[in-house]
């Protein structure tokens, strides 16, 4: 049991700035399934990379929006798509960073 003039302990709350994407790109509409792909800049003993996230957003009942990974067999011509976006984008800023140290 413990002592009554015990000091709970404190906890510290330790905030970290949100890392926005590099790029989005979107395909659809909300109505019919709106699918995004999401390009994030990481960072590993000085050399830079990039991951894609895909995600479809819907709208429940109550109206509020939501993101999912689970992809219908309709969704998946758009997250192909999305895909080859996000490649092409990764190999243009690949260029422009080896371009930009060679200089």
């Amino acid at each position: 049991m413990p002592a009554r003039n015990a000091i709970a302990p404190q906890l510290k709350i330790v905030t970290t700035a949100t890392k926005l994407p590099v790029k989005t790109f979107r395909l659809g509409h909300i109505v019919t399934g709106h699918i995004k792909a999401a390009i994030w800049e990481n960072e590993s003993d000085e050399k830079k990379f990039y991951n894609v996230t895909f995600a479809r957003t819907y709208m429940d009942d109550a109206k509020a929006y939501h993101d999912t990974a689970s992809f219908g067999r309709d969704d998946l011509p758009r997250v192909a798509k999305l895909a080859d976006l996000a490649h092409t984008f990764i190999f243009g800023l690949l260029a422009e960073q080896r371009t930009q140290a060679s200089a």
